[in-house]
């Protein structure tokens, strides 16, 4: 076996009941670093689109107005927790800023659950079809339970028990709650460039068609876009698993962990601090007053 499977091997020594954040740590940056990133902005632009949700978001004016602010902020809180886990510092403080963010909407459990699926399954069904290897029964689980810790520490309940299960409600929940609407396509059009930035630049002219071929049809639907033609779309397959064969086998394990250097933003050109991402109070011209919260707003402490 090639030190192309380094990493695997040692996956496969650990105990992902134990050490999920360290296999899913070494999924993000080491393993597969370009396709997870892809993949969780696909899972968080799903998500965004579910109707209840997308309705919250433009009232809010947080993804169609403040676009850049919104995507950076999303990431930095979400990177700060793989990165340090729940239980150091900079994990928490995370967590307790997108319990603050979150707790003056009535957003009920199955929103969250959603949201939390959403990124549980669409990164890894992009890895099982686009990756330069599937990942293995140890990484699902790792994937399972990191997100698992999340939602227990954000007060999300009625979680299924393992990844077969949260997959099977995931596409239960999706096939009838993601249907067209207004609010999820401006916010797909407001977040597109967030897509865009992932096509490599020789393929910049065909990027925003390229972007809708990554949808599938329920998605597609429900943010009003357009099919792509069929050759655009089985020509992005292709490619895809074409770079997936040559990673297999001309790839090398990645030296440098990614974001090694730190966690950079263009909204932070200088560094931010993790309670000050998110909305401030006046930049939400949707958020209901603190007495029309309704009563299953998350009760959560803000760092369990």
């Amino acid at each position: 076996m090639t030190a192309r499977y380094d990493n695997l091997v040692r996956t496969r020594s650990l105990d992902p009941e134990h050490d999920y954040l360290s296999i899913y740590q070494t999924m993000l940056r080491y393993e597969f670093p370009w396709d997870m990133k892809l993949g969780l902005n696909l899972a968080f632009n799903r998500s965004f689109s579910l109707p209840e949700i997308a309705a919250v978001h433009t009232a809010t004016g947080e993804l169609t107005e403040r676009t850049q602010k919104r995507i950076d902020d999303t990431g930095l809180l979400m990177y700060e927790m793989v990165l340090n886990g729940f239980d150091q510092f900079r994990g928490r403080e995370a967590l307790r800023r997108i319990n603050q963010i979150h707790r003056p909407y009535g957003i009920s459990n199955d929103h969250y659950l959603y949201v939390l699926a959403c990124l549980v399954i669409i990164p890894i069904r992009w890895l099982d079809q686009y990756a330069w290897r599937r990942p293995c029964c140890h990484e699902r689980r790792a994937t399972y339970l990191f997100y698992r810790e999340l939602g227990q520490r954000m007060a999300i309940t009625d979680i299924p028990g393992s990844y077969d299960e949260i997959e099977a409600w995931f596409d239960a929940y999706d096939a009838t709650h993601l249907q067209p609407n207004d609010d999820a396509a401006a916010i797909e059009r407001a977040t597109r460039q967030l897509m865009l930035k992932r096509i490599p630049p020789m393929l910049a002219p065909l990027g925003n068609t390229l972007v809708s071929a990554m949808y599938d049809d329920r998605l597609r639907a429900a943010t009003r876009v357009t099919t792509a033609a069929w050759p655009v779309r089985a020509g992005l397959h292709a490619g895809l698993r074409a770079r997936a064969l040559l990673l297999r086998r001309f790839g090398k394990p990645r030296a440098t962990a990614m974001f090694s250097d730190g966690l950079k933003a263009t909204t932070y050109p200088d560094g931010y601090e993790i309670g000050k991402l998110g909305p401030a109070p006046d930049d939400a011209p949707g958020r209901p007053a603190p007495d029309t919260v309704s009563p299953d707003s998350r009760s959560a402490s803000d760092s369990r």
